[in-house]
């Protein structure tokens, strides 16, 4: 009920709109009037002119201070408020797994030689003939477990065909760990296979190469069963062509010194 009536008071008081200057002109016009005109109660006649006119300008004050007062106690509406924001989380990128590998594991790297001075002469692996001349070792570095055949050869000329091949007598558990030459080794076409109770290295002068006069080695590499492993069993051969027509040389392979 109440806040029915302070609804109601609120309405009239923005609907009144008090006119004060006419109300300020009927109270003039009252106090210019004759005195027959109206009676009026003698404490009134007393009252001077001033005080009646300040009557009047407070009444009109009063009025518009109850419009003013029903307008303040208007209820504020509340304002709307923000909810509390929620962060937004970033993602976290997930890492990547890198692809799985596909290549292949690298090619063993190829026999390197034996670093060695130049074999001594022997009187059982040395051979000559034409231009040819040929000796036979056993490298130094050999051991128990492991050996290696070196053949040195020499041509005093230009070779346009040359095999050469090293036969390692099976003496128990041989086998190849490898081979090299001095040569270019894209000239020439490198086997190793077991032939006749032997480890058999060959290479062969691919057609069109040549080997110039001058000094070449070739070496076998290989296990064998543990011990010290008797050579007397090991032997090469060398066959080639040149323009002074082919010669052969062949030999054994002299203990390490």
């Amino acid at each position: 009920m109440n806040d029915y009536i302070s609804q109601q008071l609120r309405e009239a008081a923005e609907a009144h709109q008090p006119d004060r200057a006419r109300m300020l002109a009927r109270v003039q016009r009252g106090m210019a009037g004759p005195a027959g005109r109206h009676r009026t109660r003698s404490g009134l006649r007393s009252w001077p002119k001033a005080a009646i006119a300040a009557l009047a300008a407070a009444g009109i004050l009063a009025t518009g201070g109850l419009a003013m007062a029903g307008i303040g106690t208007f209820p504020t509406s509340p304002q709307p408020t923000a909810g509390p924001t929620t962060p937004t989380e970033t993602p976290t990128p997930t890492p990547s797994e890198p692809p799985a590998s596909t290549a292949q594991p690298p090619a063993p790297a190829p026999a390197t030689p034996t670093p060695r001075p130049t074999p001594r002469p022997s009187a059982t692996g040395r051979t000559q003939n034409g231009p040819l001349w040929s000796e036979g070792s056993v490298d130094s570095h050999s051991t128990v477990y492991w050996g290696q055949d070196n053949l040195l050869l020499r041509t005093g000329q230009t070779l346009t065909s040359l095999t050469v091949e090293m036969r390692v007598a099976q003496t128990g558990d041989v086998r190849s760990t490898g081979s090299w030459l001095t040569l270019p080794n894209d000239d020439f076409t490198v086997t190793v296979q077991e032939s006749g109770g032997a480890v058999v290295y060959r290479w062969v002068l691919k057609p069109g190469r040549t080997v110039p006069a001058g000094q070449y080695e070739f070496a076998s590499q290989f296990n064998h069963a543990t011990g010290v492993r008797a050579a007397g069993g090991d032997a090469y051969r060398v066959d080639s062509q040149s323009t002074g027509g082919t010669a052969s040389v062949s030999g054994g392979f002299a203990p390490a010194r």
